[in-house]
C-alpha cells in the first residue's frame, strides 16, 4: 500500500542522512518534498500541514542541527510523528467486565463488514473466546446466509432471523434479542453485523443510534474501505457524530490504496485504528500498531510483525525438525515443498518484503532479476514439481534420471531444465540451512547464535 510513498519519503531522508552538517533550509526544502508525498498519498491536507509543522518545528531546533549526526535525528523526529499520528500504540477491544461484550460493527456498502465481522470472530476465537455473530442486515439480499456460511467454515454459531426484519423496531428488538442469546448462552462476545447505509441517510443512521441505545455496545467500530482515500475520512466523521465510534477497522488495505485513510483517519475523529483487513481469507485480519506501521513508511521494515507471522504458521516441533534434518544434511525435497508451502502462508511476497527493512532495494532487485514470473506463480510451479514425483523421488533426488525427469515435467506441465534448476535450488538452500544450523556436534551454527543473541537483548530490555 504505501510502496510509493516510502520510496519518496526514503529517498528524502536518505539525502538528509548523508549531511555531515545540516543547514535549517536544507531541512525546510526536504520538508516540502516529504509534504508532495503525503499528499500524493491522498494524505487529508489539513493533517499534512499539522504534521510539517511539528517536524519541522523539532528539527529545525540547535539540539538537532548541533548534533554529532542530524540527519538522524531528523529520521527519528519523523518516525515519532508519524507513529504519533497514526495513535502512538496499539488499542485493542476493550471488553466488558460482565460478558458479553457487545461490538456493534457499521459502516457504508460494500466496505467488506461482513467479511470482516467474521474475520474479528476467528481473532477472538484464537484468543480463547466464544463469539456469537448476529445478522442484523434486513436490507442486502443473502446477507445473512453469508454470515451463516462465514460462520460455519469458522465454527462460530450465528443468530438469525426467522423472519427477516422490515421496520426499525424489529430489527433493534433482533439485536437486543441476539444480546440476550449471548448473555444467557455464556457468550464472551457478541458481534452485530449491521446493514451498511450511506452517512448522510438520516433515516438509516437513525436506526444505528436506536439499536445502539438498545444494546449499549462496548465497541461501535467503523469498518471502511482504505481505497476510497480522504472520502473515508469524510465517512468517519459523520459516522463519529451520529454514533461516537470507539474504533475503526480499515479492509482492503492489500490494494492499490495509497495510504491516506490511515494516516488522515485518527487525526480526523480522535479515534484509533484497530484492525486492518489485508487479504479475503478469514485469516487476513491483522492488529495495528502506529510504530511499526511508521517504521514500514519510512522503509525500516516491521520484523516484529513477520516473527509474529511466522510463529503463528510454524510450530515449534515444526521447527526443531527441520533444524534437525538440516544439520544432519538429510532434507528432503518434500520437506522443501513443506516450507515452500509455510511460506505461503505469511502472505504474499510483496507482504513478507514490506516488513523487511530495505525492502525497496529488495524489491528492486527482485524485478531486475533474471526471471520475469512473479515470487507465488514461480513458488507454484516449484510445488507442482515436486507433487509430480513419486514418494521415492522426493525422499532421494539423486534417483533422478533423465527418464524420470521427462516423466515430472510433463505431469507438472515445466521443463527438464526447470526440473534441473529446482533440484540446484534444492541443493544449494540445503547447504545454506547447514551453515545456519551447524553440521557439527556442539557447533551452534549462525542461527544457534542468533537465538542467544536474541535472548541476551531480551535479558537486556527486562526489567
Amino acid at each position: 500500500m504505501f510502496s510509493s510513498l516510502t520510496e519518496k519519503i526514503d529517498g528524502v531522508l536518505k539525502k538528509l542522512r548523508g549531511t555531515g552538517v545540516l543547514k535549517e533550509q536544507d531541512v525546510i526544502q526536504a520538508l516540502k518534498e516529504v509534504r508532495l508525498a503525503l499528499l500524493e498519498a491522498d494524505v487529508n491536507f489539513r493533517v499534512v500541514k499539522d504534521f510539517i509543522g511539528r517536524v519541522q518545528g523539532k528539527a529545525t531546533g540547535s539540539i538537532v542541527l548541533e548534533s554529532l549526526t542530524p540527519g538522524q535525528q531528523v529520521v527519528k523526529i519523523v518516525w515519532e510523528e508519524l507513529r504519533d499520528l497514526m495513535g502512538h500504540e496499539h488499542s485493542g477491544l476493550s471488553l466488558a467486565s460482565q460478558p458479553p461484550t457487545v461490538v456493534m460493527m457499521v459502516g457504508l456498502q460494500g466496505a467488506g463488514k461482513t467479511t470482516t465481522c467474521g474475520k474479528l470472530a476467528r481473532v477472538l476465537t484464537q484468543q480463547g473466546k466464544r463469539a456469537l455473530l448476529v445478522a442484523a442486515d434486513p436490507r442486502r439480499p443473502a446477507a445473512a446466509e453469508q454470515l451463516a456460511a462465514l460462520g460455519a467454515a469458522l465454527d462460530v454459531p450465528v443468530h438469525c432471523a426467522d423472519r427477516v426484519p422490515s421496520t426499525r423496531e424489529e430489527v433493534v428488538r433482533f439485536c437486543s434479542e441476539g444480546v440476550l442469546r449471548g448473555r444467557d448462552h455464556g457468550y464472551d462476545v457478541v458481534i452485530l453485523d449491521t446493514g451498511g447505509r450511506l452517512h448522510v441517510d438520516d433515516a438509516l443512521m437513525s436506526e444505528l443510534e436506536d439499536i445502539k441505545a438498545g444494546v449499549t455496545p462496548q465497541e461501535v467500530l467503523l469498518v471502511a474501505d482504505a481505497m476510497t482515500g480522504q472520502e473515508a475520512v469524510n465517512v468517519a466523521e459523520q459516522f463519529d457524530q451520529r454514533l461516537d465510534v470507539t474504533g475503526v477497522i480499515l479492509t482492503k488495505i492489500e490494494g492499490d490504496a495509497r495510504g491516506g485513510a490511515l494516516l488522515s483517519m485518527r487525526a480526523a475523529i480522535g479515534k484509533p485504528v484497530k484492525y486492518l483487513g489485508v487479504g479475503e481469507k478469514s485469516d487476513a485480519l491483522e492488529p495495528f500498531h502506529p510504530d511499526r506501521m511508521a517504521s514500514r513508511i519510512l522503509g525500516m521494515g516491521d520484523v516484529l510483525s513477520l516473527i509474529e507471522k511466522a510463529q503463528q504458521s510454524f510450530s515449534e516441533e515444526q521447527a526443531l525438525t527441520l533444524q534437525k534434518r538440516a544439520s544432519s544434511n538429510t532434507l528432503t525435497l518434500e520437506d522443501f515443498r513443506d516450507q515452500i508451502k509455510q511460506v505461503n502462508k505469511l502472505g504474499s511476497m510483496e507482504q513478507i518484503l514490506g516488513m523487511l527493512p530495505g525492502a525497496g532495494k529488495l524489491k528492486s532487485m527482485m524485478n531486475a532479476g533474471m526471471s520475469q514470473e512473479l515470487p507465488e506463480k514461480e513458488m507454484k510451479r516449484v510445488v507442482a514439481m515436486i507433487d509430480s514425483m513419486t514418494p521415492a523421488e522426493r525422499s532421494d533426488h539423486t534417483i533422478l534420471n533423465g527418464s524420470r525427469k521427462k516423466r515430472v515435467a510433463k505431469g507438472s506441465g515445466t521443463s527438464v531444465q526447470e526440473i534441473n534448476r529446482l533440484i540446484k535450488q534444492f541443493l544449494t538452500a540445503r547447504t545454506m540451512l547447514k551453515s545456519l544450523t551447524g553440521g557439527r556436534p556442539g557447533k551452534p551454527g549462525k542461527l544457534g547464535k542468533l537465538k542467544k543473541r536474541g535472548k541476551l537483548i531480551r535479558a537486556l530490555q527486562s526489567p
